[in-house]
């Protein structure tokens, strides 16, 4: 059965014009996308999505950024789609990420660091439904 996860392209890659080049990545890797959208999250979005990193000495550079442009979300269906992203995206660090990788390729620094994935299936079916409802997720093949 297939797994699903989200991703976020953070707002550093989608000033630079890079949302092409990852989705064509992510694709090419297997992924099926069942959701996307283009938002400006508001600066309380950010802070209810990260809560989990509340209290944390990045939580407010994280929010202040994620805030700062729009995102493309992304809801993603594969086996293991969740283990096989966290892959396909690397190392929070660009600098330590693998060769090839997403975040290798695109980001500039830990804070910017072109894109978001899920770290759990529990977490990703959170974070989808804070971006989508049922019925902006397709369900059935196309």
């Amino acid at each position: 059965m297939a797994e699903r996860t989200l991703a976020i392209i953070k707002p550093d890659a989608v000033r630079r014009n890079l949302i092409g080049e990852i989705i064509a990545q992510i694709t090419q890797s297997g992924f099926r996308i069942i959701g996307m959208k283009l938002v400006r999250l508001s600066r309380q979005q950010a802070e209810d999505f990260y809560a989990v990193h509340r209290g944390r000495p990045f939580f407010e550079d994280l929010v202040c950024f994620m805030s700062s442009g729009p995102v493309v979300v992304l809801a993603l269906e594969k086996e293991r789609a969740v283990e096989d992203f966290r892959a396909l995206i690397g190392a929070t660090d660009p600098a330590e990420a693998a060769p090839g990788t997403i975040r290798q390729r695109f980001g500039t620094s830990k804070g910017e660091n072109a894109i978001h994935g899920s770290d759990s299936p529990e977490n990703a079916e959170r974070e989808i439904a804070f971006f989508f409802s049922r019925t902006e997720l397709l369900d059935h093949d196309v």
